[in-house]
């Protein structure tokens, strides 16, 4: 079916588009039915415009600009045209399209470390495309280009950095790499497949920084593939939806994100914690998941998924098409409906009311308690004769605790310490340094039968559903086997397992599948599921939804809600997206190189953070509101983060403090020489000594 994208008519384009897709096909060959990957597609790209395409995982987003790429298998079948600058691209050969790809458009990809060779330099792999599109240039010429590139994309030190290995290079210097190499001949086309999916957000506002300012020096135009509608909001001039294989709604930023006028758009919406608005209101989840795309049925593919689907919408798969707001087209037979209000977003996908009202007891037993936590790693070196050459201090002394019915949340970038913590408190051993304590009981004092006892009580659920579940045992045995380490009898494992099924919301006649029939968010219901069997008072939540599309987080979600407030649970909750952890936790604990540099209840620490590395972790993650996006005060963190193998003398944070370099000479003395200790900012702990000066940050550059 062919789609055609309607633009704003009264206001013609003044140039021709750079990039023009019509009734893109890609199909790929499969003996249980040919998969229809991307179906009838069309969208163009102006010189400079800034395209955000988004939609859930297999919706056809990567295939399709695989396919502007040249990059798809020998055996996809692909129809429709791709025209750049008005040549076709799909009748191009293999060598013409090397010389177009990293000359005039350039991709970046999602995963820096496979798309880098590693037994090249970064300097050698900047060097080796400007080379291949220049002939005329030197190698010392070319080498000095990407030095000059790296320093473009902030990486510090790029005379040194250019002979590293890719190895060598953390997450986010790898993808900055990346972008060097995208803009290294100054494309006027980059294509970003999802360049921020696997970072934390303090590195992806400065991927995304980054971006921008490529797009500024070069001109070129940009198209991102994304699943986080917050970096739409904040970076896209045009959104594009993707579902099912087809683009369903397209238009101008604002206008979308202010009245969506398709009902998978609004979904998507609601549906993603907003970190303005998170804890203050229930997620709104998008049920169900994407049809298979070798079996399509008749009819608009959404509608199985629809609360506001209608006979017609089964029956005849609807156009994408204007209906009314000038720029903005939806594939909606109900569009024109909810374009003009008589369908609202709360209409369509009402929020739905917590299991009971919740009281916090502040005054609740202690579950968990840890006192002076420490993890230390020897670094050792040599193959025979190992000697020390260093310490990594993985956890450095950290102090917590969790009450009954309360959620602490971890929260941090990769490398903090968080796993660290969470793996001392569910070995319960004797600690290397420091006291856990839990249900009142100090962990080193257990014997073997205590420590197999006290298991019930503390249970986990891990990041990747899948990776935690057995997939060779059906669902029934995968929860029901902590029963069976506990000898519970086979009768009530039977009875406990069905009980389990229904609480989280699947049906107990699911006992006999096998993993890979459930969907992600499914699988993750099931991991808690296993989770609950013991009837635990702690539960350890370790990245419980970064794994899962951002449609099906919201149900999760709201399920860890439910279960904590109507079983009276306890949970640890370690995540990188503060608005997921503002949606759940009553207190939350800010990591940093193994110690905690900030305490508070939720709501103190969100409204009025104290540290400057909260107010940078604030500050990054993305709004889903363009107004409310583009209207914030960014504070960037310089670098990544250290080693906890380095050396740092005072505050361990004052490498990358924003605050620290607007502080007179004499007070930088004190954050270089003087650890800072825990102290109460406000309402909050803060181990900063000047936590009162924070507000510096908002005026300065």
């Amino acid at each position: 079916m062919t789609e055609t994208l309607i633009t704003d008519q009264s206001n013609p384009p003044a140039q021709a588009p750079i990039l023009e897709v019509r009734d893109l096909s890609v199909t790929f060959p499969n003996p249980q039915g040919d998969v229809k990957a991307v179906r009838g597609v069309s969208y163009e790209v102006m010189p400079g415009e800034f395209l955000g395409i988004v939609g859930e995982s297999g919706s056809g987003k990567s295939v399709s600009s695989m396919a502007v790429m040249g990059l798809l298998p020998s055996t996809a079948r692909i129809g429709g045209s791709i025209k750049y600058r008005g040549r076709s691209l799909l009748d191009m050969d293999d060598h013409a399209m090397s010389e177009l790809r990293g000359s005039e458009i350039a991709m970046v990809f999602q995963d820096p470390l496979s798309a880098l060779t590693p037994v090249y330099s970064i300097g050698e792999q900047i060097s080796e495309g400007l080379l291949l599109h220049d002939p005329t240039l030197s190698k010392d010429a070319a080498h000095s280009r990407a030095i000059e590139l790296l320093r473009v994309v902030g990486i510090p030190g790029p005379e040194r950095r250019v002979r590293a290995y890719p190895h060598e290079f953390s997450g986010g210097m790898r993808q900055r790499a990346m972008i060097a190499i995208a803009i290294a001949n100054d494309p006027d086309l980059i294509i970003a497949d999802e360049p921020t999916t696997a970072l934390d957000v303090t590195i992806q506002a400065q991927i995304l920084e980054v971006l921008q300012k490529a797009r500024e020096i070069t001109g070129a135009a940009i198209v991102l593939i994304t699943h986080d509608l917050g970096v739409v909001a904040g970076n896209a001039d045009r959104i594009a939806v993707m579902y099912a294989g087809r683009l369903v709604e397209t238009g101008p930023v604002e206008q979308v994100f202010a009245r969506p006028q398709m009902p998978y758009t609004t979904g998507l919406l609601r549906s993603v914690p907003n970190l303005a608005t998170a804890g203050t209101q229930r997620l709104v989840p998008l049920e169900g998941k994407p049809p298979s795309l070798s079996n399509m049925v008749p009819g608009c593919p959404f509608a199985p998924r629809c609360p506001i689907a209608l006979d017609k919408c089964r029956e005849v798969e609807p156009e994408l098409i204007a209906h009314g707001t000038p720029g903005v087209a939806a594939a909606c037979h109900r569009a024109d409906e909810i374009a003009s209000g008589k369908l609202s977003a709360g209409t369509i996908f009402p929020r739905p009311e917590p299991v009971e009202k919740r009281v916090k007891n502040d005054e609740a037993e202690r579950v968990l308690e840890i006192t002076g936590l420490q993890k230390h790693f020897p670094l050792l070196k040599g193959a025979v004769f190992k000697r020390q050459i260093g310490t990594v201090r993985a956890v450095d002394g950290i102090d917590l605790e969790i009450r009954e019915g309360q959620t602490l949340g971890l929260v941090g970038e990769s490398g903090c310490g968080k796993s660290t913590s969470i793996g001392e408190v569910l070995e319960m051993v004797a600690p290397q340094k420091g006291k856990i304590v839990i249900n009142g009981v100090d962990v080193s004092e257990l014997s073997k039968r205590d420590r197999l006892a006290m298991r019930k009580d503390v249970q986990v659920v891990f990041q990747d559903p899948m990776a935690a579940i057995d997939p060779r045992l059906p669902v029934g045995e995968v929860i029901a086997e902590p029963l069976t380490v506990h000898k519970v009898p086979a009768k009530q494992r039977t009875d406990t397992v069905a009980e389990m099924l229904e609480l989280v919301g699947l049906d107990a006649n699911m006992a006999d599948r096998y993993p890979h029939e459930f969907s992600g968010g499914q699988r993750q219901r099931i991991g808690i599921a296993r989770a609950l069997v013991t009837n635990p008072k702690l539960l350890v939540l370790d990245e419980p939804v970064s794994a899962l599309d951002v449609s099906v987080q919201a149900g999760v979600i709201n399920l860890l809600e439910d279960l904590r407030d109507s079983l009276g649970l306890s949970y640890l909750f370690v995540a990188h997206d503060l608005a997921v952890v503002r949606q759940i936790a009553d207190h939350v604990a800010v990591m940093y190189l193994g110690r905690i540099v900030e305490f508070g209840a939720s709501e103190d620490l969100y409204d009025n953070p104290q540290h400057p590395y909260t107010r940078a972790l604030m500050s990054a993650i993305p709004v889903p509101d363009p107004v409310v996006e583009r209207s914030r005060e960014r504070v960037l963190l310089s670098g990544d983060l250290p080693s906890p193998t380095d050396e740092i003398s005072g505050c361990n944070f004052r490498t990358r403090c924003p605050l620290f370099s607007l502080l007179p000479e004499s007070e930088q003395d004190r954050c270089t020489h003087e650890d800072p200790q825990p102290r109460r900012a406000e309402a909050n702990l803060v181990a900063c000594h000047f936590a009162e000066r924070i507000h510096e940050l908002d005026h300065s550059d």
